[in-house]
């Protein structure tokens, strides 16, 4: 574990239980909405108990801190170079992060430590300054609710000018690239980044004159057979994604995952790369997807 544990959820809910005791606005009941709200769903039942007992002497009979001032929860040397290793990453500084505080820290490690091997090498040009700018153009309209004009090469290297309204960035972890999904006149518009040349704030609009269009989601259904330490592993790996784990039996889980129709083909190369610890159940056609990848690999093989 990178932090320690001091800073988890339990010391992060009393601390904020000790704030209000310090102001004189604790109760039974504020108590138990801020445990609620701050921790887990069981520690509804421990922290208040072990605060009230006097377990966790912290509080006297009337609800009152018996600390001096409040608690702060400063972050360790460990935590800032963390911190900083994250914000030195080139995606990220593209949200244009407060770095206040981490001036004179060392990153824990550098960018170069890690190397991808189930990524494209042609990600975007996250250190040009023109797609830097063009990014955080297009990420201030969606923030401000602004309209966009956008100059832009397609596919096949044909110039296009449009103007739109954005409402989403996306990353493609496979890839490497950012797109953009924005609506516009006649249709929904993505636009990858790498391929916008200029980017011009319009006016701005009001968000409930216009209709977001419908996510194009689905939902695959598998069966995860846990050997080889599998369980971790397929976590890990479809940590992005929304889903559902049951455990059904010993080492055996079904798991529900949504994904973006159009990422169809990425989370396909995602499960094939498990092999038999994953069963896909649901739906009929992406079964149909991985046979057919499949066949073809083999005969691929087989020449």
């Amino acid at each position: 574990m990178l932090f320690s544990e001091i800073y988890g959820s339990y010391f992060n809910v009393v601390a904020a239980v000790l704030s209000e005791a310090s102001d004189g606005k604790l109760t039974d009941r504020r108590m138990t909405e801020l445990v609620r709200e701050k921790a887990f769903a069981e520690s509804a039942l421990a922290i208040p108990a072990a605060l009230k007992s006097g377990t966790w002497p912290l509080l006297d009979q009337e609800y009152h801190s018996i600390l001096h001032h409040k608690p702060t929860m400063p972050l360790t040397m460990l935590q800032k170079r963390w911190l900083k290793a994250l914000l030195s990453d080139p995606r990220i500084a593209l949200f244009d992060p407060d770095t206040t505080g981490l001036e004179d820290v060392d990153p824990l490690y550098a960018q170069d430590t890690f190397i991808l091997f189930d990524q494209y090498a042609d990600g975007d040009p996250y250190g040009d300054p023109a797609y830097i700018a063009c990014f955080q153009t297009a990420l201030k309209a969606i923030r401000k609710k602004r309209k966009l004009r956008i100059r832009f090469r397609g596919h096949t290297g044909a110039r296009h000018s449009i103007e739109c309204i954005p409402y989403r960035l996306e990353y493609s972890a496979k890839d490497d690239k950012f797109r953009l999904l924005a609506t516009g006149k006649r249709r929904l518009n993505t636009i990858n980044m790498a391929r916008v040349r200029s980017c011009e704030l319009l006016d701005a609009y009001d968000p409930k004159s216009i209709t977001l269009p419908q996510e194009n989601s689905e939902e695959l259904v598998m069966l995860l057979h846990d050997e080889r330490n599998g369980l971790e592993r397929v976590l890990l790996h479809f940590s992005h994604f929304e889903k559902e784990t049951q455990k059904l039996a010993d080492r055996l889980y079904q798991i529900r995952l949504r994904y973006d129709k159009d990422d169809e083909t990425e989370l396909l190369i995602r499960v094939l790369s498990f092999g038999p610890v994953l069963e896909v159940i649901e739906p009929s056609a992406f079964v149909t997807l991985m046979r057919k990848r499949i066949a073809v690999q083999k005969q691929r093989f087989c020449q």
